[in-house]
């Protein structure tokens, strides 16, 4: 049995291009464009290539958008008092800052600082109490390119036993609420999890995000599975790779995502369409 790809590029394509029609509609009856303001502090390269990439994808779906590129050195005030600005700023209606941030800012202090109506990446307490009552603006972009993805492919997860391996405040446990929301049957697992591939092996659906590469194996995985894969590591050669062993897990799944094109393009796309809500809400 070979595994369906699901293609994260395609589906991020379609999206995209549907959310560039709406933001013409959007500007033709608002006069309003959807702004969005990318803080990055230090030089971290992949977080500059990230930041790259969603100036690109604002330019593409028709936003205004503004990037600050500051020194590492820069102080947690400093930072703070151009959130403040930013907050004010009635162009931009959503905030971004790139984490990691250096080791002198606290990133509590800064995500409680974005106004939660300009959190688009959905970090802020209040918007993270929102996706626990199931009634959100704006879901974390990495879980809701899954969902977006999974519903892409016509996998639906009611019913079907779903296990999320890892508990990231990003990732982890943002998807568990967003699965359970679809009546799925959620097993949350992590470091501590006793006996790891006795749950993985009974579940339908497996979301893992762990951060090590070719983390789950072929054997921790029930033939017809459906493997979706959040991880992106880099390898010793360069290559890149995910958080499961693609090759050998493709034999026996009925579909999984690869890395790179598979949850990752899905990520940014996420981040556009919450921009646009965001601008849609300021003008309600």
């Amino acid at each position: 049995m070979s595994a369906k790809i699901i293609d994260g590029k395609k589906v991020s394509l379609s999206v995209r291009e549907r959310l560039k029609k709406e933001t013409e509609t959007f500007k033709k009856e608002t006069g309003v464009t959807p702004g969005l303001a990318v803080v990055l502090v230090g030089n971290d390269p992949a977080s500059a290539v990230y930041v790259r990439n969603k100036h690109r994808a604002c330019e593409e779906i028709g936003f205004y958008s503004e990037v600050y590129e500051l020194p590492e050195d820069t102080k947690e005030d400093e930072v703070l008092s151009l959130l403040a600005r930013l907050n004010g700023d009635p162009k931009i209606h959503g905030i971004l800052v790139q984490l990691p941030l250096p080791k002198q800012i606290d990133p509590d202090k800064v995500i409680l600082s974005i106004k939660p109506e300009k959190d688009v990446d959905a970090f802020h307490p209040e918007n993270v109490g929102r996706i626990m009552l199931g009634n959100y603006h704006f879901l974390p972009c990495t879980p809701a390119g899954v969902m977006t993805l999974l519903d892409a492919y016509g996998i639906d997860p009611a019913g079907k036993d779903c296990v999320v391996v890892g508990r990231s405040n990003i990732v982890g446990k943002p998807q568990a609420l967003l699965l359970l929301e679809k009546n799925a049957t959620v097993t949350v697992c992590h470091s501590r999890t006793a006996d790891l591939a006795s749950h993985t092996k009974r579940a339908d659906i497996i979301v893992v995000a762990v951060g090590k590469p070719r983390f789950l194996k072929a054997d921790m995985v029930k033939p017809g599975a459906v493997v979706i894969d959040v991880g992106i590591n880099r390898l010793p050669d360069g290559k890149l790779c995910g958080d499961a062993d693609f090759e050998p897990i493709s034999e026996i799944a009925s579909a999984i995502t690869p890395v790179p094109g598979g949850v990752g393009p899905m990520t940014i796309t996420m981040l556009m369409k919450n921009t646009l809500t965001a601008a849609k809400e300021s003008v309600r």
